[in-house]
């Protein structure tokens, strides 16, 4: 009796501390017409109380793809072609070589002219589609970025964010010149994957001790 409470005890903390921690907030964005030449990881947290977003994205092509913008289309009704409606209000920093826009950042003409609401790019133009390689992250290299507003609050998650960028490549290999990609899959956080396999070999063996006694 007591190792049964015992291991409804376990599996109910394990239930627990998989939804605590099995947040879905890290992206994987893959090149809308170059693939494998050019991705990118993304992870994101955002604290609701403060309106705050923080992202770190990775560029995780395997040479020569380097990104050179990064935008956020988070209000769903924007993704329509020639809609040039889009929320405003943001603030950050510049991080790297990457200048903060909250507007005016352009459309993304690969997935239905979807409209931006904020962003940073490099280079002169201020337009998600310019953009300087040599300003660029480069592969390999990742960077930190913060943005505030009130725009965030609309009870949206650290995923539903993240997978609302879109991440402009240039320098892409094979003479594709330049490629966009969007916020793609979520993936398994490592501890997820722990916590997981604990309980599934816990299950494992209460089911063979049951079966040792039959």
């Amino acid at each position: 009796m007591i190792r049964k409470t015992l291991l409804t005890t376990a599996a109910a903390i394990i239930m627990v501390a998989l939804s605590s921690v099995a947040r879905a907030d890290t992206i994987v964005v893959v090149g809308n017409s170059s693939g494998s030449l050019s991705t990118a990881t993304v992870s994101c947290t955002f604290n609701d109380a403060t309106n705050t977003f923080e992202f770190t994205i990775t560029n995780t092509s395997p040479s020569g793809s380097t990104i050179t913008g990064i935008g956020f289309d988070i209000t769903p009704g924007d993704f329509t072609q020639n809609n040039s409606s889009g929320i405003n209000g943001f603030s950050s920093a510049s991080a790297g070589m990457f200048t903060f826009h909250d507007d005016a950042l352009g459309t993304v003409p690969q997935f239905n002219g979807a409209v931006l609401d904020f962003g940073f790019t490099t280079g002169p133009s201020g337009n998600f589609n310019g953009g300087t390689v040599a300003q660029g992250i480069a592969p390999g290299g990742s960077l930190t970025f913060t943005v505030s507003g009130d725009g965030f609050g609309n009870n949206l998650t650290a995923e539903q964010l993240c997978q609302a960028i879109f991440v402009r490549f240039q320098n892409v290999p094979n003479n594709e010149g330049s490629d966009v990609g969007h916020g793609g899959n979520p993936v398994p956080e490592p501890m997820t994957l722990l916590l997981l396999g604990t309980g599934l070999a816990g299950v494992a063996a209460r089911a063979r001790r049951r079966r040792n006694k039959e």
